[in-house]
């Protein structure tokens, strides 16, 4: 049996930006190993018009919906009553609820106010969750065939209800013995378009794991979604589509999860015995930033020049004045020189220059944009590469280094 859940989160706050929805993720991610898909996530403001209606939604299109929020005392706090309005239960006070409300004001020596009572209502023939982490407890209940969950919208507090009690419920309840894991796998120097074209077949063919292709800046990912009875067949599933992705793809495939690129590119310095150093001009260090960040970077970079004065060029990094002259500071001329000399400087097997035009303004007349990025290993074996990129200042510069590691990666592994 497929169990299609939604989840549901209440406040404007969400809406408006004022706090984030971590709340969702974490279910889901909860939910996915519990072997449920969650197929929507909603957030809507707190209008009983508007909650009422995204209830209504939900109902129709999930086995499951879970709510976040507005369940606390105040007069915004407008789950209970939009739910009510559809459904037509009745709100009852739970007792024990109530209790350990009145405990509390009564412990903190202060005066409980008559609209924390709201706190302690629930629906009639509902199943009771107490909070250990707060106060307004989780309630589930089921209306048309749909079983709906009610908790607070307090990470801390949510996370609690769900882990003691309403996972262990729906696990009960929809007897629940699927998994589903996922695994993304993650390629640099490919395209979205190309690397879905080069498994064309197999995503075409999928079933089990499903393939989905992700693109993020200057990379792209697959996602593999498995789903089975044990962890070890979903495993196994995912490891025979990963195969059969690797044989096609995988001069480009730089690690899996949360690797990231530059702790590929660490581990790669660190299995050939070579050290690196940088020379950056447009980057103005975040190369060198990123590296250094890597757990261990130590082992394998030497240092680092910000070089973006051309005087510091020409007298710190020795570019040749002549260089910049004849050919200006973004140039193939310079960018070679400055991998070149900041590697023999450093005593590194490999430099690696960054030297560009991040704007507002067009520079040497070459527009703004225009990238240059230089690696050297010694005097016969150096090479330059130019891009143009789009984008505003820190997106240039942030591709320009994705794009280092890039050239990087696929030097150390070729």
């Amino acid at each position: 049996m497929s169990v299609k859940a939604e989840i549901i989160a209440v406040g404007t706050e969400l809406l408006l930006g004022q706090i984030s929805n971590t709340n969702a993720q974490w279910l889901s991610e909860q939910l996915a190993k519990r072997g449920v898909y969650v197929y929507h996530h909603s957030v809507v403001g707190d209008n009983l018009d508007r909650v009422k209606e995204t209830f209504e939604q939900a109902g129709k299109r999930a086995d499951i919906v879970i709510v976040t929020g507005g369940l606390g005392p105040t007069d915004d706090d407008l789950t209970r009553e939009a739910f009510q309005a559809l459904s037509g239960y009745g709100l009852i006070e739970d007792k024990e609820t109530m209790k350990k409300i009145e405990s509390y004001f009564e412990k903190a020596n202060r005066v409980m106010t008559p609209n924390n009572r709201k706190q302690a209502r629930v629906f009639e023939n509902s199943t009771v969750f107490q909070n250990s982490a707060g106060m307004a407890p989780g309630i589930v209940v089921e209306y048309q065939d749909t079983v709906w969950i009610f908790m607070p919208g307090v990470p801390r507090e949510m996370k609690a209800i769900s882990t003691e009690q309403a996972f262990p419920y729906l696990e009960e309840h929809f007897q629940l013995r699927s998994i589903i894991r996922s695994k993304m796998l993650r390629f640099i120097g490919i395209g979205e378009s190309q690397l879905e074209h080069d498994l064309y077949d197999l995503i075409q063919n999928q079933t089990n794991p499903t393939i989905a292709p992700l693109a993020s800046e200057g990379e792209v990912g697959l996602r593999l979604t498995a789903q089975s009875e044990s962890e070890q067949e979903a495993e196994e599933l995912i490891v025979s589509t990963e195969s059969l992705i690797r044989e096609k793809v995988g001069a480009y495939m730089y690690g899996t999860d949360d690797q990231t690129l530059e702790q590929s590119v660490k581990e790669l310095l660190n299995q050939q015995g070579k050290t690196l150093a940088a020379a950056e001009s447009l980057t103005g260090g975040m190369f060198a930033s990123t590296l250094v960040s890597v757990e261990g970077a130590s082992s394998v970079f030497k240092g680092g020049v910000v070089s973006y004065a051309s005087s510091v060029k020409s007298g710190l990094l020795q570019v040749s004045e002549q260089t910049i002259v004849e050919h200006g500071t973004v140039s193939d001329q310079t960018a070679k020189e400055m991998a070149r000399n900041v590697r023999e400087l450093t005593g590194a097997e490999i430099g690696i220059s960054f030297t560009g035009i991040a704007g507002p303004d067009a520079v040497e007349g070459k527009p703004v944009g225009t990238v240059v990025i230089g690696i050297d290993q010694n005097k016969e074996d150096s090479v330059t590469k130019t891009y143009q990129f789009t984008g505003d200042r820190s997106s240039i510069r942030r591709r320009t280094v994705k794009k280092g590691y890039e050239l990087l990666f696929h030097l150390l592994t070729n």
